[in-house]
């Protein structure tokens, strides 16, 4: 099993809307780093949804329900691709961008050195680290 954090602008398209949907795909992304993370995600593993913009913290869990598809998106067919979500939980109280700079643990996470992808993978200590905080 591997961990993840997705990150969207709120006002695009926030933890809610997935909440109301139930499920949906998590398509557009069109970096070929996130892209090739996309591909690694696996049936089952937990996703933390982040609200980047204004807000800046992590506040959900969703899981990876379908494994990567071709992007219903991609018109030119560049080979991008999208995966389905689910969420889980709602994070009691949000971890936010400040609390992950100053843990020692959780300021190594891409979302601090490579702060322009939208998927990123997330070590196992980590997740249990902000799962932990959020309760």
């Amino acid at each position: 099993m591997q961990y993840w954090l997705v990150k969207s602008e709120p006002n695009e398209y926030g933890w809610e809307d997935l909440q109301k949907k139930g499920e949906d795909i998590w398509d557009g992304i069109r970096n070929f780093q996130a892209r090739n993370y996309l591909k690694s995600m696996k049936l089952g593993d937990p996703v933390l949804f982040y609200h980047s913009g204004k807000t800046k913290e992590i506040v959900g869990i969703a899981e990876v329900s379908e494994e990567a598809f071709p992007d219903p998106n991609d018109k030119e067919g560049k080979g991008w691709v999208a995966v389905k979500l689910k969420p889980k939980t709602s994070l009691s109280h949000p971890v936010n961008l400040e609390q992950i700079k100053a843990d020692d643990v959780l300021n190594t996470m891409p979302l601090i050195k490579q702060s322009r992808l939208s998927v990123m993978p997330v070590e196992k200590v980590q997740f249990d680290l902000i799962v932990k905080s959020s309760s």
